[in-house]
């Protein structure tokens, strides 16, 4: 078992109570939850539904919480599924998945962007975020809670940042096509809108000239 007094920590016991009778169970602020993984057996649970959100906006679904469950004791477990309330968009039930600490596992971070852009800061670029998430897999003890991507990079509007460009911490692989891009800066708008009204001039100017090629002459007449 991974466990680090650096975790998001929750508290748990044992769920004796489903179907129906769920619902005051949630109305009276517990949130009925899962927990699987590593081999064992499914265990129902319940928690308090406010200390989950706290931890949750905190954590996210790619670091590991250390779960306590009175009469089992501690799990390291991700947040791995949470269902919500089709209106009021409130946790209803979550899985937790217990990680095993000698196998890796994928998960999705998100991409912070830190940094200062030529590109932006001394032609007025704009930049663009292609990618917000990026898929990576590692232990769970090397798990990150999200990765870099280095703003400096873009220096011209004909830069761009791809996958290759993040600095991964040790022992974390990145999946997908290393020359993605993350992402770039384009001019602005100003400059896109002044060349195309140029583009535009010339174009109904060769209209007018083939309108006059195609008036009649004396000749014809």
């Amino acid at each position: 078992m991974v466990y680090s007094h650096d975790m998001p920590q929750l508290t748990a016991k044992e769920r004796t109570i489903f179907g129906k009778k769920l619902k005051a169970f949630r109305e009276g602020g517990e949130l009925p939850a899962v927990v699987y993984g590593a081999g064992g057996k499914a265990m129902p649970l319940s928690l308090s539904t406010k200390e989950f959100l706290q931890v949750w906006k905190s954590a996210g679904e790619s670091t590991l919480v250390d779960l306590k469950i009175d009469g089992h004791g501690h799990k390291s477990v991700m947040i791995h599924e949470v269902e919500h309330h089709p209106v009021k968009r409130i946790p209803m039930h979550v899985d937790f998945y217990e990680a095993r600490s000698d196998k890796p596992i994928r998960v999705h971070v998100p991409i912070e962007f830190n940094g200062e852009s030529e590109a932006m800061k001394s032609l007025g670029g704009i930049l663009v975020k292609i990618l917000h998430e990026v898929e990576v897999e590692a232990l769970p003890k090397d798990l990150p809670h999200e990765v870099v991507a280095d703003l400096g990079l873009l220096k011209t509007f004909n830069d761009h940042i791809s996958l290759e460009d993040i600095v991964l911490p040790k022992g974390v692989e990145i999946h997908g096509d290393k020359k993605g891009i993350v992402a770039n800066v384009t001019p602005p708008r100003g400059v896109e809108e002044l060349e195309t009204k140029e583009v535009n001039l010339d174009e109904i100017e060769v209209v007018q000239k083939g309108k006059k090629e195609e008036e009649p002459t004396e000749e014809d007449e």
